[in-house]
């Protein structure tokens, strides 16, 4: 796992008092947390074991895992989940496996198998194939998704047998490139845009080769900027807070501004903070020309902000100032 400098974590004791005031149970911490994924079970699932482990009164992750696959999982505590959205909005790099001569009716290893052909396609078959999902391409989401039609998810209506009209969606398929190849199966490296679905690749891969297929195994190598080797599986969680407790968990949190470092930074001195912290305006000297970026009061993260056409920053997200 990949050492990375250890932050300052603020926490309130459980039971504190809100505004409103309701209690809010749980610490107060916030930052970003990378967990390795197990198979078998479902993010939100994982992000509660987490949540419970750091007793967090306030997570969300940031792009749902299916129970089959593996891999980064970002779970953001606290003001960190200011930030999310554009974890979601990041793009992915998967691994993935795809047997041929099955199809099911999940596109994974999950399903059941609904048609069976023989494989007859050699290597250069598959790489011909692949040719044809590079680039923007149209996707029609598999039923058993977390997409909702009139309010219910479509695994839901699936599962109750049930089939609803759904809309081909625009993705990006930035690589496509084949790793291994055994005859009956291959291995595959994804890297693509939010949204896309590798199991729906994998099933239109299948039937362009005329013998249908399916994924039997998927890890996610990257979200964003966060890769593989930076994540701690949940196991190993739990052996360091039994061991070293809460404090040497908390150690593994990076700062919420590490997920957004491919905006601009935008520096100031903390008299101009004070103005943005009250929802005002403000000018500062050396800003880019227009779009999103990264606040600063001197070197302490506080938000996002936005250029605006008059030249001045804006502030769009800011952070509560005893969590950043």
């Amino acid at each position: 796992m990949v050492r990375t400098p250890r932050i300052r974590v603020t926490v309130r004791k459980r039971g504190t008092e809100l505004a409103a005031g309701r209690k809010q149970k749980g610490r107060a911490i916030s930052g970003i947390l990378l967990v390795d994924k197990p198979q078998g079970i479902s993010s939100n699932a994982c992000l509660q074991q987490a949540k419970r482990l750091l007793q967090a009164a306030k997570a969300g992750h940031t792009g749902a895992l299916d129970p089959l696959a593996t891999g980064v999982l970002p779970l953001c505590f606290g003001e960190a989940t200011k930030v999310s959205q554009f974890l979601l909005e990041a793009d992915k790099r998967y691994l993935t496996r795809v047997k041929f001569g099955e199809r099911t009716d999940t596109a994974d290893a999950e399903g059941e198998v609904i048609s069976r052909r023989p494989v007859s396609v050699s290597e250069s078959d598959v790489v011909t194939a692949l040719t044809q999902f590079v680039g923007q391409i149209e996707q029609l989401p598999p039923m058993y998704s977390a997409l909702k039609h009139k309010g219910q998810p479509l695994y839901k209506l699936a599962r109750a047998g049930q089939q609803v009209e759904r809309t081909p969606r625009l993705v990006t398929v930035h690589e496509l490139r084949l790793v291994s190849f055994d005859g009956d199966s291959a291995e595959l490296e994804i890297r693509c845009s939010k949204g896309t679905y590798v199991r729906t690749i994998a099933d239109d891969l299948g039937e362009s080769l005329g013998c249908g297929g399916h994924v039997t195994e998927l890890r996610r190598l990257q979200a964003g900027v966060f890769g593989i080797d930076e994540c701690v599986t949940l196991d190993a969680l739990k052996e360091l807070h039994e061991a070293r407790g809460l404090e040497a968990v908390d150690a593994l949190l990076r700062p919420a501004d590490k997920a957004i470092e491919h905006l601009p930074a935008v520096h100031m001195p903390a008299t101009t903070a004070a103005y943005m912290k009250q929802g005002q305006a403000v000018m500062v000297r050396h800003l880019p020309d227009a779009g999103l970026v990264r606040l600063y009061d001197e070197e302490e993260f506080f938000g996002m902000g936005e250029v605006l056409d008059d030249g001045r920053v804006a502030p769009r997200r800011l952070m509560k100032e005893d969590t950043r």
